[in-house]
């Protein structure tokens, strides 16, 4: 129910004392980002006979029509070998009889109809192969991204996966559906081709072979040389999208500090390496292709000349040597897409590497430990954290919470408290220290985090409620909302509840949104809840208003809640103060406010901020 601001900068803010956000758990990875995995190339080819299994009878089924389409087509050389045969005989008897033309122009123009048929229905058949595989691989990737813990998104940065979930992922689309078709039908051509060379006399054959070694040599130059430039591509393209990512995401930050020409100038540095990589990639297809062009030749003139020999000897006819140079003639197509298409399947493969890098990340426990303590609800133990190499933001931290206890989290800004809050609630890990709670049954989770960061996703308010509740009905929904207190604004909106929300529709304030988000958390229905700030965006009036839509959510459940305004902490059943990534005091609000400790002089602050207001 939360997304994931600039985290970079709330990371340093933790660790400078400046101002936290939600993002306080922010990976320290300006320095050097952890990027996600590449799978190797043997474990991307087993990825994808394990994406096609399920299909195999359909490809098995294409690959028969696409032989027989192919077989058929093969017919035309021969058939036009044997007018011009009919034509040779005519002329040497002086005229040529249009008749003896006939059934040789008819079976061409059959060959084709039942070769374009054929040849559609195998196409099919492939494309419809390649989209179910392609369906299986989203959705092992976005289950499986999904499922990753936040921490090590945030390690590798979001322009990581950004990057193979839109250029990989598309990369990967293009080749399925173009690529993988055309290969298909191009090495089946190729293969036959070569076999009906041999059936008209072998020795065509060994002509055509003569491209071969400049062919496989162009291959294996090219493969060579693109595997390594088409993986530091899409490295540099994830770079690229990160730093850009990073630049807009912070750009009131970038303003105050004048840092505008800094990050223009890192934008530039990435942009020119990946502009740079996509000039050597021009290069070699262009170094590709002319090699292509020298192997054909070479084969064209021994075919050629072997026709010349093969005829002079009387050991052909001048329509079987036609026949032979039009087979390799022909060649010329196949053999050259199923060669550049090395370059899509490259750069696919390339990206199909990134996206079994993640699918095959092990599946990491993302949530604290569970099962019931003895003498707390939520028992946490000894958690210290730290962002990469950075110093500490939490030390040896313990925190008990009772069953139904609502505990405020307050303290001076980079205290830690909302890392230790995504680390209660499951979306960060600790570096060290375990956190032990019930374990969610039914569908009811174990925890739920609500932040100031949200998101109103796209579609209909209805939609976007039950993205905590799929099953919930409309009598729930409404529920949902009237306990927040957002029931009233929500059927006064154009559609009601089906009214399209979300970027490029219907927008929503910002305390209408954090209503919609404490609504989610109601139909969720966690055991525990935790809530970072959720009232931070809004203002005064807003912010009592979403404190009564906040207090009314939690009731009847656990709640860890850390407090912008301290009117939460003396609303809370206990207030826990942090410092310096330590517990330095807890207990009632009336009982710390007279203590005269941490909690006093941060509750006469807030208290002398409010009277000047």
């Amino acid at each position: 129910m939360t997304t994931t601001p600039d985290l970079k900068k709330t990371a340093r803010d933790e660790q400078n004392g400046q101002p936290e956000t939600d993002g306080e758990s922010a990976a320290h990875a300006a320095s050097a980002a952890e990027l996600l995995p590449v799978a190797t190339g043997r474990r991307t080819r087993a990825a994808a006979l394990e994406l096609l299994r399920p299909d195999r009878g359909l490809a098995v089924r294409s690959a028969l029509v696409l032989v027989a389409a192919t077989g058929v087509g093969l017919l035309m050389q021969p058939l036009l070998g044997r007018i011009v045969d009919l034509v040779a005989e005519g002329a040497r008897r002086g005229s040529v009889s249009t008749g003896v033309l006939t059934l040789p122009v008819v079976l061409l123009v059959v060959v084709a109809l039942v070769q374009g048929a054929s040849t559609a229905l195998g196409l099919g058949m492939v494309a419809r192969l390649g989209e179910s595989v392609l369906a299986r691989l989203r959705e092992r990737f976005v289950e499986r991204a999904l499922a990753l813990p936040a921490d090590r998104i945030e390690r590798a940065g979001s322009g990581d996966l950004t990057a193979r979930v839109t250029g990989d992922v598309s990369r990967v689309s293009e080749a399925v559906r173009s690529a993988l078709p055309e290969l298909a039908r191009a090495t089946l051509t190729i293969v036959l081709t070569l076999i009906a060379l041999a059936v008209l006399d072998w020795r065509f054959l060994v002509a055509a072979l003569l491209a071969v070694p400049v062919q496989a040599w162009t291959a294996r130059w090219y493969v060579r040389k693109a595997v390594p430039l088409y993986a530091q591509q899409r490295i540099a393209t994830g770079a690229q999208q990160q730093q850009l990512l990073e630049t807009i995401g912070g750009a009131d930050t970038v303003r105050g500090h004048l840092l505008e020409d800094d990050h223009t100038q890192r934008v530039e540095k990435r942009s020119h390496a990946a502009v740079e990589l996509s000039k050597r990639g021009v290069r070699l297809v262009l170094g590709f292709y002319g090699r292509l062009h020298i192997g054909e030749y070479i084969g064209l003139v021994g075919v050629l000349f072997a026709g010349l020999v093969l005829v002079r000897e009387d050991t052909v006819s001048i329509g079987t040597a036609t026949a032979a140079a039009l087979y390799f003639h022909n060649l010329f197509g196949p053999i050259n897409a199923a060669l550049v298409l090395l370059d899509d399947a490259q750069s696919a493969t390339a990206g199909l590497a990134r996206l079994v890098g993640v699918t095959d990340l092990p599946d990491e426990t993302d949530g604290p430990a569970t099962g019931r303590s003895e003498d707390a609800f939520v028992h946490v133990r000894g958690i210290s954290h730290a962002y990469g190499e950075a110093s500490p933001v939490l030390h040896d931290v313990d925190l008990d919470l009772h069953e139904g206890e609502h505990v405020a989290l307050v303290g001076t800004s980079g205290a830690g408290k909302s890392t230790l809050a995504r680390i209660l609630a499951g979306v960060q890990r600790p570096t060290r220290g375990e956190v032990t709670m019930p374990a969610g049954a039914n569908g009811r989770p174990g925890a739920v985090l609500v932040s100031q960061e949200l998101h109103v996703f796209a579609g209909t308010l209805a939609e976007d409620l039950r993205l905590a509740k799929p099953d919930a009905t409309d009598e729930e929904l409404r529920a949902a909302l009237s306990t927040v207190e957002a029931l009233t604004w929500a059927e006064a909106l154009p559609d009601g509840l089906d009214t399209v929300v979300g970027e490029g529709a219907h927008s929503l304030d910002a305390a209408k949104a954090q209503q919609l988000a404490l609504a989610r958390l109601v139909l969720a229905d966690p055991l525990i809840a935790v809530l970072d700030e959720a009232t931070a965006e809004a203002g005064s009036a807003g912010a009592r208003l979403l404190e009564q839509s906040s207090r009314a959510a939690l009731e009847g459940r656990t709640a860890l809640i850390v407090a912008h305004r301290l009117t939460q902490a003396a609303t809370a059943d206990r207030v826990v103060v942090m410092e310096h990534g330590r517990v330095v005091e807890s207990g009632p609000h009336e009982q710390l406010k007279d203590a005269g400790g941490p909690y006093a002089r941060l509750w006469a602050a807030w208290s002398g901020t409010r009277e000047s207001a």
